[in-house]
């Protein structure tokens, strides 16, 4: 996996991981590439990742049932519950799995730049343990950059026409 970006914020005495991306698209573009299905699928997860949705049901208490298939081969069965919608600036919600829904908790938020938005992309564990069990485990601080890698790139093609 590539070196971890001096953008991201991993403390040390604080169960938290935490990444902030000026991307060169506008908020609202930035909000449904976060929000929609149809954009989802196209950059979750990071390179080579797929993903396939059982159910998607965006509204405070709905939850996003997906599957993310690694390029190794690797099933990961993922549960998303929203929490807080607030659009275009900011989104909070669970993200675990069907037997451990509350694994971590997601706060995004989006401020325009001019042509641009400011995303900052905060994750609290419950302990610093499991940030760090994460870490080991699936990579969590190189798998969010390369997520948030992906969504720049997806990002540009959207706005490219590609």
């Amino acid at each position: 996996m590539p070196a971890v970006n001096p953008d991201d914020f991993v403390p040390a005495d604080e169960a938290v991981i935490q990444f902030t991306r000026l991307l060169d698209a506008p908020r609202e573009l930035v909000w449904e590439a976060f929000t929609d299905p149809n954009h989802l699928l196209h950059w979750w997860g990071g390179e080579g990742v797929s993903i396939t949705t059982h159910s998607h049901d965006f509204r405070t208490g709905g939850v996003w049932d997906f599957v993310m298939h690694d390029p190794s081969g690797t099933d990961y069965d993922n549960k998303i519950t929203y929490e807080t919608i607030e659009k275009p600036s900011r989104l909070v919600y669970r993200h675990g799995s069907p037997d451990d829904p509350d694994l971590f908790r997601v706060t995004i938020t989006l401020t325009p730049e001019g042509a641009k938005t400011l995303l900052v992309m905060h994750s609290r564990f419950p302990s610093v343990a499991i940030r760090d069990q994460l870490a080991r485990e699936v990579g969590a601080v190189e798998r969010g950059s390369l997520h948030l890698k992906r969504l720049a790139e997806y990002l540009h093609q959207q706005q490219n026409g590609q």
